[in-house]
């Protein structure tokens, strides 16, 4: 069995909710799961890395975040990958789920990891707000 963290290392064999294939989403792209009743935001770079955020956009009270523009942003000399809202452009930092317009917002995060092709998303993490 083959498992890969969003960083590309090898991820512990835990439990988790199998979303769909890796290949089923599109480069820079995001889908939407249901993961222990809570809307989950499954995205692939274009380096296919796999983070996973809640799918609610705090700004805008929407469910959308699945939606939004995948990109990354030189911060610090740092390449950080985000999703913006479809809503309001809002930034989100993919790896902290954090608002990279407003520190002050942050969305949880979801352990992530690729197992056989397959997209698992895990746990529930912290919000990515102070």
């Amino acid at each position: 069995m083959s498992t890969v963290d969003s960083t590309g290392a090898q991820a512990p064999d835990t439990t988790g909710t199998v979303v769909c294939p890796l290949d089923r989403i599109e480069v820079e792209g995001g889908v939407t799961a249901l993961v222990g009743g809570e809307a989950v935001a499954v995205f692939r770079t274009y380096d296919d890395r796999v983070f996973a955020i809640s799918n609610y956009d705090p700004f805008s009270r929407a469910s959308v975040l699945s939606r939004g523009i995948v990109g990354s942003r030189t911060i610090d000399g740092v390449d950080v990958p985000f999703v913006a809202s479809p809503m309001h452009k809002q930034p989100f930092d993919l790896r902290t789920g954090r608002c990279l317009d407003d520190e002050a917002v942050g969305v949880p995060t979801y352990d992530v990891r690729v197992v056989d092709g397959d997209v698992v998303v895990g746990r529930r993490r912290e919000s990515g707000g102070p």
